[in-house]
């Protein structure tokens, strides 16, 4: 496809990145020769400096040609326009980022639909989601939903005493057949490992699995892991993260937001009625203190300084609290999450790029979605009549290195697949893979 970016930010270079190894035609819009000098150095896209809300950028950038525009910027008024005027000028599909929550209102008098919008992204809705889910499972590191939510894929890390230590794969398949799951990847230090039932389990390794919804708890005891749900929650900023996560979670568990600004205190507090909304600083040890962070069972950091978010967590852990998430902007910051021992890193730019790449793939792909932090995707694919994936048992197929099929939905049913498995037409797969593989994985499905 040709594919017109506006915006050479962390979101639209990501993309650039993800799509242009997916030989797609890409080019990158920006007003930054800066920008733009740093993607084209690293990319192998097309780059026009120009603004991305002006008719003769679009133009020059074959926007009449277009299958997608894709506009990104940090700014609304300039995604809208682009989007327009893309529309007009005879672009097929547009995609728009937007940071006012506003534009999202159903009874809006201006609906994104009269700019030509075929889908908005919300960054910090999708960041507020990620983090929700990650405290109702409250012992994972990652949590991502397949088959309408019948199988989870879930992110474990290996802490010390962990009885999985020094375990072979096959030899815990062994010992527990009775539990459907599959071991899709290890993130040992800064290395993602598709693991085969020779590899053995290490201190520190994030592992990842797959499997059916209602065995979670058990893999999690398998684990090691607490799965009592937690009871009292602190968030650090009231900014559109910390409310939407407030909001979402007020009902279940006792939560306490603090926020810095008065104004936004005050505003929050009546918007909050279930939660304890104090005005102070994150930085003030004592503060945290007397409100009791020792005694929560999780903290979220998510206030706009990235630096804060991630030393206030490092306290938070030290201070004994099971479970920290900090947001932050820079996503090279998203790997260190597992050494330097915050439960997670939570990225909006990374989360709204999982969401625009799951649109740009429609088709036989029903699904994608990032891990933060590895470099892999996980990838939910339904089986064209007659493709190479239905022609043999797993076994048998010469699955491209590194990817593995790590579950198998047939007429509604999910199984955990063995090297027996045959995938039949229409089934839907859930396959986790290395960016090297995903075009090789696709053609299996077509």
């Amino acid at each position: 496809m040709k594919i017109l970016i506006v915006g050479a930010g962390a979101v639209g270079s990501h993309l650039a990145k993800i799509l242009s190894q997916e030989k797609h035609d890409i080019t990158v819009i920006d007003v930054s020769d800066e920008q733009l000098a740093r993607v084209s150095e690293s990319l192998d896209v097309m780059t026009l400096e120009g603004g991305g809300s002006q008719i003769s950028t679009l133009q020059r950038a074959g926007a009449a040609e277009a299958d997608m525009l894709i506009s990104v910027t940090s700014k609304d008024e300039v995604n809208l326009t682009s989007c327009f005027i893309a529309d007009k000028l005879g672009t097929k599909k547009k995609i728009i980022r937007v940071n006012d929550p506003e534009f999202l209102v159903s009874d809006s008098p201006i609906q994104l639909k009269d700019f030509g919008v075929d889908l908005v992204i919300y960054p910090d809705g999708l960041a507020a989601q990620e983090i929700v889910r990650l405290i109702r499972r409250s012992a994972a590191t990652d949590v991502l939903d397949f088959a309408d939510g019948r199988i989870q894929l879930i992110g474990l890390r290996i802490d010390e005493g962990s009885i999985l230590i020094n375990r072979r794969l096959k030899n815990l398949i062994a010992d527990h057949e009775e539990l459907e799951f599959r071991a899709v990847a290890i993130h040992r230090g800064m290395r993602t490992i598709i693991p085969s039932g020779d590899d053995v389990f290490k201190k520190g390794d994030q592992v990842f699995v797959i499997c059916v919804t209602e065995h979670v708890p058990e893999m999690l005891r398998l684990a090691g892991k607490d799965t009592a749900t937690f009871e009292k929650i602190m968030i650090l900023g009231g900014g559109n993260i910390g409310r939407h996560v407030a909001e979402a979670l007020q009902a279940e568990v006792s939560v306490k937001l603090i926020e810095s600004v008065k104004e936004t205190s005050v505003r929050l507090a009546d918007e909050l009625p279930k939660t304890m909304v104090i005005q102070g600083e994150g930085k003030d040890i004592d503060l945290l203190a007397t409100e009791g962070i020792q005694d929560m069972d999780a903290y979220v950091a998510v206030t706009r300084d990235e630096e804060d978010n991630i030393i206030s967590c490092l306290m938070a852990k030290h201070l004994g609290v099971k479970k920290a998430i900090a947001h932050v902007e820079k996503l090279d910051y998203i790997p260190l999450a597992n050494t330097i021992g915050i439960d997670a890193l939570i990225s909006k730019k990374l989360s709204a790029a999982t969401a625009i790449l799951k649109f740009v793939r429609r088709g036989e792909i029903v699904s994608v979605a990032t891990l933060h932090g590895v470099e892999a995707e996980i990838i939910e694919m339904v089986a064209q009549k007659g493709s190479p994936v239905t022609k043999k048992p797993l076994r048998d197929l010469n699955f491209p290195d590194g990817a593995i099929v790590g579950c198998v939905i047939h007429n509604g049913s999910a199984t955990i697949p063995v090297g027996s498995t045959r995938i039949s037409p229409q089934d839907r797969v859930v396959v986790f893979c290395l960016p090297k593989a995903i075009k090789e994985v696709e053609r299996f499905f077509s």
